[in-house]
C-alpha cells in the first residue's frame, strides 16, 4: 500500500537477518558459557573426584556449594607405618622415594575414587578423604569402610609385585593404619584471600585423624568410632577393642577393628571370637579380671587368624597390671591416650 500510494518500499529482510544473527550469537555465547563453566568445574574436581561424580558436577554445578556447608560425613585417614625407616633407605635417592610413594598412592586413591569418595589432600604419606561432599551420598559410611578394605587388597597387590621386582634383595612391606569416623562438620572452601581448598572442619574429622593414630597403637589396619559403626555394623565384620579418651579429647569413644565385609562377619571363627572378646570387655570393665583373662585366652585363640596378636598382648599387659595394681574407685574401664 505505501509503496502504491507513496513510493515507499519497507524492506523486511535486513531486520529478519538482524534478529536471526541475533540469536545465533547468543545461542552460541549462552553455549560457550555453558561449557567454559563445565571445564572449570572438571578442571577443578577431576583431580579429587572419581569420573561418574565430576560428570554429575558439571552437569549441575549449581549443587557445588561453595563457602561452607553443615553436613553430616565420613573421614578416612590413611597414613604409611615405618615411613622413617622407609625414607632412610632412600637418602641418597629422593627421587626413588617419590616414585615409591606416588605408586602406593595410586591405588589406594584408585580405591577411594571407587567408592564415590572425595579426596581431600595428601601430605606426605598420607592420604585424607571424605564422602557425602560435595554430592549427597546416602551410604557415606559404608562406602567409607569398603574403601578402607579395598585400600588393603591393593596395597597387597602393590607389595607383590614389589616383592617379585626385589628378588632376593632385602625387602620391605608396605603398610598402612587407616581411621575411620562419622560425624557433622563444615564442608567448602576454606583458607586465605590468596589460596584456599574444598575442605572439612570440625571435631568428627580431628576424632577420625586421632583414630587413624591409634591403629598403630592397638596393631590392627583400621580403626573405626562409634558413629560410623552405628552406621554399618549389620554390614560389616566389626570388634569393639576399648573405651578411649583420644589425645586432646575428655569424651570417651568406643573403637573398633574393621576386620572384612559382610561375609566375614558372618564366619563361625568371627563370630566366635566376637563372642569372646564381649565376654572380655564385660569382665575387664566390670573388675572382674579373672572372667576376663578367661576370656581374654579364648580371644588369643581364635583371633591370630585375623591378625589381632598385638591388640591381645596390649590387652593382656594391661590387665596384669590392674590385677597387680587395682585401679582405684574412680576408674570407669576408659583408657586416657597421652599420644597421637
Amino acid at each position: 500500500y505505501l509503496y502504491v500510494e507513496d513510493g515507499i518500499l519497507l524492506d523486511v529482510g535486513f531486520p529478519l537477518l538482524a534478529s536471526l544473527i541475533i540469536y545465533g550469537s547468543l545461542v552460541y555465547i549462552n553455549y560457550f558459557r555453558e561449557e567454559r563453566q563445565k571445564r572449570r568445574v572438571r578442571g577443578a574436581f577431576n583431580q579429587y573426584l572419581s569420573p561418574a561424580l565430576v560428570k554429575q558436577l558439571a552437569e549441575n554445578p549449581d549443587r557445588l556449594v561453595l563457602g561452607g556447608e553443615t553436613k553430616t560425613m565420613s573421614f578416612l585417614f590413611c597414613d604409611v607405618r615405618g615411613f622413617t625407616t622407609i625414607s632412610e633407605q632412600f637418602k641418597s635417592d629422593p627421587q626413588g622415594l617419590t616414585t615409591l610413594i606416588n605408586r602406593l598412592l595410586t591405588p589406594l586413591t584408585d580405591a577411594i575414587l571407587a567408592q564415590n569418595g572425595t579426596v581431600d589432600k595428601y601430605m606426605g604419606d598420607c592420604v585424607m578423604a571424605f564422602w557425602n561432599a560435595p554430592l549427597d551420598d546416602a551410604d557415606h559410611a559404608r562406602h567409607a569402610c569398603q574403601a578402607a578394605l579395598d585400600m588393603l587388597v591393593r596395597l597387597e597387590a602393590v607389595n607383590a609385585e614389589r616383592r617379585r621386582e626385589a628378588g632376593a634383595e632385602p625387602f620391605v612391606d608396605l603398610r598402612v593404619g587407616i581411621g575411620i569416623n562419622s560425624g557433622t562438620c563444615t564442608v567448602g572452601n576454606m583458607g586465605s584471600d590468596q589460596r584456599f581448598d574444598y575442605s572439612v572442619l570440625g571435631d568428627a574429622v580431628n576424632l577420625a585423624s586421632r583414630l587413624e593414630g591409634q591403629s598403630r597403637n592397638y596393631g590392627v589396619p583400621i580403626v573405626i568410632g562409634a558413629a560410623t559403626a552405628d552406621e554399618v555394623g549389620k554390614d560389616f565384620a566389626l570388634l569393639e577393642m576399648d573405651l578411649i579418651a583420644v589425645k586432646g579429647k575428655h569424651e570417651p569413644e568406643r573403637i573398633y577393628a574393621l576386620l572384612g565385609d559382610a561375609t566375614v562377619a558372618g564366619n563361625e571363627a568371627f563370630q566366635l571370637l566376637r563372642r569372646s572378646n564381649d565376654a572380655f570387655l564385660a569382665g575387664y570393665r566390670s573388675r572382674d579380671w579373672a572372667g576376663a583373662r578367661a576370656a581374654l585366652e579364648a580371644c588369643v585363640a581364635t583371633g591370630e587368624a585375623f591378625g589381632l596378636d598385638d591388640l591381645y598382648t596390649l590387652h593382656r599387659e594391661r590387665l596384669n597390671r590392674f590385677q597387680a595394681e587395682p585401679p582405684g574407685p574412680e576408674w570407669d574401664g576408659v583408657f586416657v591416650a597421652e599420644t597421637k
